[in-house]
């Protein structure tokens, strides 16, 4: 039997659908108002709604939810009923907000075709950033990469990338335009530096050496008002002469603030070393996947 969530885990959820919500309509305005309009394409399932749209006008939104929907229903015993059920209420909504905002540019916001396919790209990566960030996703092909990766030993990254340049190319054979294949390329580049951008910011950590006399209050106070680990390493002074205790504190972004507050509140003279990590796997960190 299932605990009932407390109030405080309702509002966190609340939240994250919250946001859920905005990056996916911030995704649907770009493809919307940039791309669609200069008949420009990216990768995954978006891309693939694009071009059937330029040939055909069938509605980007209904394809979207029509491909998704095919592509679950394949992989529901592999990915879990998690995934899917999470995959769905993204999909509708994101399928919702193509349809509320397709009509709504029939002409491009930016008359010139680069700005249109760098500011579509980018907003668009922002926007599935968010979207991943707070535990949704906008389907697609990640679906299927997802799922070939339960059972091959193959690079996401690489596989992702080979589906979406065979997207992209087949873009030419409706559009019939070098000019506009070339720009499609830059908003696939473009997409993929802003959403990892946008995902490395959100999962930014950071690493901080602390030495103090009062380490010991110092760890414990970010122990209790943080809830966040801390270790304590030997360490000898070359000019003092003396063994003292060095504050080791791994903490995510949101924490850096109050933790530089909380070590100031103690000690004014404490010295602070602070270092971006690359990444950091373990409880509460990310999982190895290698």
């Amino acid at each position: 039997m299932k605990k009932s969530l407390t109030g405080k885990q309702i509002v966190s959820e609340l939240k994250h659908y919250f946001f859920i919500i905005v990056g996916l309509f911030i995704f649907a305005f770009a493809w919307s108002a940039f791309l669609i309009p200069h008949q420009l394409t990216g990768g995954g399932i978006s891309g693939i709604s694009a071009i059937l749209y330029f040939a055909t006008k069938f509605p980007v939104g209904l394809t979207i939810l029509i491909g998704n929907v095919v592509l679950l229903a394949f992989s529901l015993k592999i990915l879990g009923k998690e995934f899917v059920i999470r995959t769905i209420i993204s999909t509708l909504i994101l399928s919702f907000a193509f349809s509320i905002l397709k009509p709504l540019f029939p002409v491009p916001l930016v008359d010139d075709t680069f700005l249109c396919s760098l500011i579509g790209a980018m907003l668009s990566g922002v926007g599935v950033g968010i979207v991943l960030n707070n535990g949704g996703n906008t389907g697609g092909f990640d679906i299927v990469v997802l799922a070939v990766g339960k059972y091959r030993n193959i690079s996401y990254g690489r596989l992702t990338l080979y589906v979406n340049i065979l997207i992209v190319s087949s873009s030419y054979f409706v559009v019939g335009s070098v000019e506009k294949l070339v720009y499609s390329f830059v908003v696939m580049i473009a997409y993929v530096f802003t959403s990892d951008l946008v995902l490395d910011g959100f999962r930014q950590t950071y690493q901080f050496i602390v030495f103090s006399d009062k380490n010991v209050e110092i760890a414990r106070q970010i122990n209790e008002k943080l809830k966040r680990g801390a270790t304590f390493l030997k360490g000898y002074g070359s000019y003092t002469k003396k063994e003292s205790d060095v504050l080791l504190v791994i903490a995510h972004k949101p924490d850096k603030r109050n933790i530089i507050r909380i070590i100031k509140d103690i000690d004014r003279n404490a010295f602070i070393s602070i270092a971006k990590t690359n990444t950091v796997y373990g409880k509460n960190f990310d999982e190895i996947k290698l």
